[in-house]
């Protein structure tokens, strides 16, 4: 039975998703608020797909994700 290791440490690319949506909340709704939600939606996705590298998932076969 294998184990999966599951990473106590927060990912940079979360860390910093967090600050833009943190920032994002600060700022009256417009152009710029939606951009920086834009950019933390893309590092949280980063980050979601470096932990499945780092986990050693393979992720060019359908099916495995």
């Amino acid at each position: 039975m294998s184990r999966c290791q599951i990473s106590t440490e927060t990912s940079a690319w979360l860390l910093q998703a967090k600050d833009l949506l943190d920032e994002a909340r600060r700022l009256r709704p417009g152009r710029k608020r939606k951009e920086l939600r834009e950019v933390a939606k893309t590092m949280r996705e980063i980050a979601k797909l470096e932990a499945r590298s780092e986990s050693g998932l393979d992720l060019g076969r359908p099916g495995r994700a």
